[in-house]
């Protein structure tokens, strides 16, 4: 039933004239959202070659929607004199809050200290998550920005008018990140959206290139997606991360879409193409010290233990 209503779903988008914002993409798509975050036991994968077809070309319309829901949104941001004060009237925003606090949670449990210079990796016309971890969570560290759209870095440049501070921190590059090179070693941490590489094999030459130019010891946090999420999102497994020790994988059962995979170059440096190394599951746990900070749904984590030296 979830299958043959995401299927009706997708040929209602498929045959729209246009994917911007309107009453009749906002209402397919939020649907579309809905039946697909509760946690259900299915494995995409495993679905026939006509479900997986579709689910790719979903995923694609879907970006390309969300894409164009973000441009939409970060004009209207840009019409005020300091357009961090509004962002809350995107309507996800709380979702990147969200995000936002479980990334950073997540990482401290594995960087000693904080990082000082900050990659983020198709960051779009609304470089949220960038934005609230520098304003949040990292308030000395710089974040520079790539996205392969010129119109989208301006977009994203505009919104940090009024914010000096914001604008001292934050940078903007044009640019593939497969050409991106040398660049990557001045990095302490780098984030990968969930849209860079929709393709399998894409994604997967994304990394191993991230792999052979970040630095040794340098964090990659990547955006997967688990359960029925996986129609909205590519999945990301921990073997797809060669040439990164993978310390974490955590699937959020709220209203957070993405998982979150974070690891590491370890500091001697596997090859680029290595096997991905999976500290031993110690444990599966539910996280709890979420409804502290006023979260009311746990979370689901494997907890990934060290390796012996």
């Amino acid at each position: 039933m979830l299958v043959g209503r995401i299927t009706e779903i997708y040929e209602c988008v498929s045959k729209l004239p246009a994917l911007s914002p309107s009453k009749e993409v906002n209402e397919l798509l939020t649907e579309l959202v809905n039946i697909c975050i509760p946690v259900i036991a299915i494995d995409v994968s495993k679905l026939s070659s006509e479900v997986q077809a579709m689910r790719s070309e979903l995923i694609m319309l879907c970006g390309e929607a969300e894409g164009l829901l973000e441009s939409h949104y970060s004009d209207l941001l840009a019409s005020y004199d300091n357009p961090l004060d509004h962002l809350s009237l995107f309507p996800y925003y709380s979702n990147y809050l969200n995000l936002g606090l479980l990334e950073y949670t997540l990482l401290t449990r594995h960087v000693p200290s904080p990082p000082g210079r900050v990659a983020f990796v198709g960051s779009g016309p609304l470089p949220l998550t960038s934005v609230v971890l520098a304003k949040q969570h990292m308030p000395a560290a710089e974040f520079h920005n790539y996205d392969l759209d010129p119109t989208a870095n301006d977009r994203a440049s505009r919104l940090l008018r009024g914010d000096p501070d914001m604008a001292a921190r934050m940078a903007f590059h044009t640019a593939d990140v497969l050409s991106v090179t040398d660049e990557l070693r001045g990095f302490d941490l780098v984030f990968l959206a969930a849209l860079v590489g929709i393709d399998h094999d894409e994604k997967v030459r994304v990394i191993e290139h991230l792999a052979r130019h970040m630095a040794p010891g340098a964090i990659l946090v990547v955006r997967s997606a688990h359960s029925a999420r996986a129609f909205l999102y590519p999945v990301v497994e921990p073997a797809d991360l060669r040439g990164f020790e993978v310390l974490s994988i955590h699937h959020p059962g709220d209203e957070v879409i993405n998982s979150v995979i974070v690891s590491r170059k370890p500091q001697g440096g596997h090859a680029p193409g290595a096997a991905a190394v999976m500290r031993p599951c110690k444990c599966c746990e539910m996280m709890q010290g979420f409804h502290h900070f006023g979260h009311g749904s746990m979370m689901e984590e494997v907890a990934l233990e060290e390796l012996p030296s």
